[in-house]
């Protein structure tokens, strides 16, 4: 498939052009021509020198990835982004990258496939940032305690608890809301500034990766549990539907996995 094609199908897919002056992030392809043909396309969650190095590895022509290398613009090609761009050009990888798109979008999202995991239904937009929403809200099929989600949310992809590891959990959870949980939102990554939008759509719970220290006493005061699953953890979603998505394109595609642990 044309380059040009493959660019312009996931832009479409995930309109893209919608989050444009509300993300930080470059989205689209961020590094390469979308000149030439590809064949075997990577998907990781972050573009970093182990993700480039295993896409190279596994033959890709293409990596995407959630969060990328450019965030409100490059002014100086140096340092770390210097080490990431040399990467790319010389395995001949171009960089694709999605964020808040591939956060919000219904079907292909992270915060769809959390919510899929978790059996959530009824679902509407949740998560406003300006004219677009980077989350979901919805129904549990019957009422769940914080611990019966909790379970769930342990099992997440790259969540901690190999062997030689804690087995305590590691989702954190402020647990102040209804014994039984009905209406759950979910923004992933870093979500709580969307907690007192959950609170106003009637929402038991707020499921998002990682927290700022003021949620404690946020949720203790309007009632409501938060989750803290990982940040990775509840964002691996996105690009494993993009994955699929790609492989029923016809073209090869290959996972990297590179857990952080946070």
């Amino acid at each position: 498939m044309e380059r040009s094609e493959y660019v312009r199908r996931l832009d479409d897919r995930l309109d893209t052009a919608a989050y444009a002056d509300v993300d930080a992030s470059a989205n689209g392809l961020q590094v390469g021509s979308d000149r030439g043909e590809i064949e075997r396309v990577a998907f990781a969650v972050d573009a970093a020198e182990a993700t480039i190095e295993a896409a190279a590895e596994a033959g890709a022509d293409l990596l995407v990835v959630h969060h990328g290398i450019s965030w409100g613009g490059i002014d100086r090609v140096t340092g770390r982004t210097y080490d990431r761009v040399a990467a790319l050009a010389e395995h001949n990888i171009a960089l694709y990258v999605s964020h808040l798109p591939l956060d919000g979008h219904p079907d292909l999202g992270n915060a769809a496939g959390v919510a899929a995991e978790l059996g959530l239904g009824d679902r509407e937009p949740f998560g406003e940032i300006g004219p677009v929403t980077i989350g979901t809200i919805g129904e549990t099929d019957a009422p769940r305690s914080a611990a019966s989600l909790r379970e769930t949310l342990d099992g997440f992809e790259g969540q901690p608890g190999g062997e030689g590891e804690s087995e305590e959990s590691p989702t954190q959870v402020v647990d102040f809301g209804p014994d039984e949980i009905e209406r759950v939102a979910v923004v992933t990554g870093s979500g709580t500034d969307w907690l007192d939008e959950a609170v106003a759509a009637g929402a038991d719970a707020l499921i998002t990766g990682e927290g700022k220290g003021q949620v404690y006493h946020d949720a203790r005061e309007a009632g409501i549990t938060v989750f803290l699953a990982g940040h990775y953890a509840t964002e691996t979603f996105g690009v494993r539907s993009l994955q699929a998505l790609t492989e029923e394109w016809g073209l090869e595609t290959a996972y990297v996995s590179h857990p952080t642990g946070l």
